[in-house]
Formats: C-alpha cells, sequence, structure tokens
C-alpha cells in the first residue's frame, strides 16, 4: 500500500499574525484542500495521514465532506518540530504501507506525474525527492553582510516534496535522529544520517510553497492555469 502523509500541523508564522495560511482561499477552496486534492486524485496513493494541529481535527473533516475526498483518511497529531510531526504521521499509517510519500501540506501545486515518480524511484532505490536544480549564483556569507565565497551551483539542488520513501527506511532514519536528540530540516538529512541514497527526481513544472504572503498570488496563478488545463 502506498501513503500519503501530509504535514500540516505548522504554525505559518512567516505569514503574519493570527494568520492560518493552510486555510487562506486560493481559487475558490483553501489553500490545504488543493493539497489534499492532489493527493486524493493520484492514481497511485492508496490512503492519506494529515498531521495537524491539536483542535483542528473537526476542520479537517469538515473539509473532508465538503470536498467529497474519495479516499480513505487518518488524522494524526502533529509534533513540537516537524520532524515529530512526520513521526507521528508514520505511527498512524496502515500496517501494510509499504511507501510513504511525505508532502507539505502548504505545497498545492504538485503534479500527479511528480508523485508518481518519486514513488517508482523510491520502490526501486529506498528514498526519493522532487527537486530542481539552482539556477542562481550561491553565496556563503557568515554573518549575512559580507560574501565569503561562491559555491559551485552545478552541484546545488533545491528540494521540495514529495518527499518519498520505503516506510521502514524512514522510520530507522528518524528514530536515528530522534535517539542523537537532532534537529532535521527536511526528511532525506534523516536519510543522509543513517547513510541512505536518496535519488533525485527533477521537478519539471513550479512546485512552490506557500511561506510569505507575497507567494499567494503567484500560487493562484498557477493553480488557476492547472484548472484551465483540466477543463480543455
Amino acid at each position: 500500500m502506498t501513503s500519503a502523509l501530509i504535514v500540516a500541523a505548522g504554525k505559518g508564522t512567516r505569514m503574519g499574525p493570527g494568520v492560518d495560511k493552510l486555510f487562506l482561499e486560493l481559487n475558490g477552496c483553501p489553500l490545504v484542500a488543493h493539497t489534499w486534492g492532489r493527493f486524493d486524485l493520484a492514481p497511485c496513493i492508496d490512503q492519506i495521514v494529515l498531521v495537524v494541529r491539536d483542535g483542528m481535527q473537526p476542520a479537517f473533516a469538515d473539509l473532508a465532506k465538503e470536498h467529497s475526498f474519495k479516499k480513505p483518511y487518518r488524522l494524526a497529531a502533529g509534533g513540537k518540530e516537524r520532524q515529530d510531526s512526520v513521526w507521528n504521521g508514520l505511527e498512524a499509517l496502515p500496517h501494510d504501507a509499504d511507501i510513504v510519500a511525505i508532502q507539505d501540506a502548504a505545497r498545492p501545486c504538485t503534479g500527479p506525474s511528480l508523485i508518481a515518480a518519486t514513488i517508482e524511484a523510491a520502490r526501486q532505490f529506498g528514498a526519493a525527492v522532487a527537486a530542481q536544480p539552482v539556477a542562481d549564483t550561491i553565496k556563503e556569507s557568515h554573518d549575512g553582510q559580507w560574501v565569503e565565497r561562491t559555491l559551485d551551483r552545478s552541484r546545488l539542488w533545491a528540494v521540495q516534496t514529495p518527499q518519498t520513501f520505503r516506510v521502514e527506511l524512514i522510520r530507522r532514519a528518524l528514530a536515528e535522529v530522534r535517539q542523537r536528540h537532532l534537529l532535521v530540516t527536511d526528511d532525506t538529512a534523516a536519510c543522509e544520517l543513517i547513510g541512505q541514497p536518496v535519488k533525485l527526481v527533477l521537478c519539471h513544472l513550479p512546485n512552490p510553497k506557500v511561506t510569505r504572503p507575497d507567494d499567494l498570488r503567484y500560487v493562484e496563478l498557477l493553480l488557476r492555469q492547472a484548472e484551465c488545463q483540466r477543463s480543455t
């Protein structure tokens, strides 16, 4: 069984005080509903786990009814850090789940072909991540004021989600993180810790994450374009 694990427990502080970005309306429905809908429609996904903040369970249950999502889903409680939320989501997976695609809830434009490609790569290699080569010249600065050196961008990739794994592998990797009391910024970093190679899966289309208010207009434009393409 292949599961999607949608991490929807963050506070989104960079959107401003009192703003729950996941429920901001974009192109006619809440941001998180777009993300959920992408995985609900993906033929390669059998079941969905959403990791949500405590107290938000009724809002997500209402969302499922309102949008008539078809696939079985479970709600898991969010943790203190993202890695804790992912761990809780893994604990909520069905016992027969063998592949899990971990997705940022605030990344609503992920296409079905990218989801499928990361799943295929994870089945073959154990771990895979959606990524794009870095286009800008990247500078390193120790103090945020002065350039120290230029990094070789031909070796740099910006990773996104889905980050997709064999379930037993990502559990083992995150267990190591927890045992060492480390903080990792994404799930593939846990794989690096145990020496597990991670396959880069090229993302050909825009797959942005909503982080700041300026992201909303661009993401809404992408959602409208995708809707127009589906209707033609």
